[in-house]
């Protein structure tokens, strides 16, 4: 297993290496520097102008330079004023170095947010951290209900309350978020009154209802669906086991055997399905959070990109990265444990 974990970290730092380079280099793609440089400046800067703010600021040293200053593994130099000489930041309103300097990832420097003129650590770990409680929310509403629809469809497999909870849990899979967004606010807003200015007062008094538990709602109905599905296929085949036969010949009642045998074994597929949750919720609170102004990372993302705000949105994607192949580490670790049949090899 200790073997199989080095190896997996292994192929995760040439993962992140890689996307984080291709990433890197469509971020920097010339029209987003264009777009930077004018957001920076008056719009109405000439060519030149631009050019001589993105020469000051480090932008048109060669690629793999900038890529390896931003890791932390090549220094960063320090913009020379060409009236003193003397060497000054790149940006007042970060600690960027003023002498040539290790400063990257590595050395926990995200770089420098240019639309909130802050460094991107102070942008992006708050707004992490506001997306990470909505997560647990959505997880402890998402999981419990989803693997009790799962099993009890599972237990009694062609029964109306086995087509009813499936019928449910399909229904639920193929409505996208931004649609039962739209419904849980018409419902909650138009009928029945509970967010009147709830919208317009989301983003300057925190989490409220409509920002916080509305979101929760959301995306927990859309996964509700996908793991109940799992857990009903997965719960059928082990009922049909030789084993839950002879559990039930031995004069065991049906929930001892539920319990006692069935259930264990049945959660081994949907627990990985439950852990690749992680991913899909980093990416759909991109929409649930816009769309009910929730400050955390989606909204951030949307905001980066939006902005051109080149550190930030790699801060972003760097996190994204992280996140998708961390849960996939542990799904295979939690996997192998589940199951003792599985062995690493």
């Amino acid at each position: 297993m200790l073997t199989f974990i080095l190896r997996r970290l292994g192929v995760m730092a040439l993962t992140m290496l890689c996307l984080t380079l291709v990433v890197f280099y469509m971020v920097n793609l010339e029209p987003n520097l264009t777009k930077l440089a004018l957001s920076q400046m008056d719009m109405r800067a000439t060519r030149a102008d631009q050019e001589a703010w993105l020469e000051r600021n480090g932008y048109r040293e060669p690629f793999l330079i900038r890529y390896g200053q931003w890791i932390g593994v090549v220094k960063k130099q320090p913009i020379i004023n060409p009236e003193t000489g003397q060497a000054t930041a790149r940006f007042s309103f970060c600690a960027d170095p003023a002498e040539p300097k290790y400063s990257g990832i590595l050395q926990g420097d995200f770089g420098c947010s240019t639309k909130f003129k802050v460094p991107v650590g102070n942008k992006l770990f708050p707004a992490l951290g506001a997306t990470g409680i909505l997560m647990l929310w959505v997880m402890v509403v998402m999981v419990p209900v989803s693997l009790l629809i799962g099993v009890l469809a599972g237990m009694r497999e062609g029964t109306r309350t086995d087509r009813s909870l499936s019928v449910t849990a399909i229904a639920t899979t193929a409505t996208p978020e931004y649609v039962s967004g739209v419904i849980f606010t018409v419902i909650f807003a138009s009928w029945l009154g509970w967010l009147n200015g709830s919208a317009a007062t989301a983003t300057r008094e925190g989490p409220s209802f409509y920002n916080f538990t509305l979101p929760v709602m959301t995306m927990a109905i859309y996964g509700i669906g996908y793991i109940a599905r799992m857990t009903r296929a997965s719960m059928v085949e082990v009922m049909t086991q030789q084993y839950i036969r002879t559990a039930r010949l031995k004069g065991l009642s049906f929930p001892a055997v539920v319990i006692k045998h069935a259930l264990r074994n049945a959660l081994i597929a949907p627990f990985t399905v439950i852990m690749l949750q992680f991913p899909w919720l980093l990416t759909g609170v991109v929409i649930v959070e816009v769309m009910f102004r929730y400050q955390g990372f989606g909204y951030t993302l949307v905001e980066a990109a939006g902005n051109n705000d080149i550190d930030l949105l790699l801060g972003c994607s760097l996190v994204s990265v992280f996140v998708v192949l961390v849960t996939q580490l542990v799904s295979d670790i939690g996997y192998a444990l589940l199951n003792p049949r599985i062995r690493v090899k």
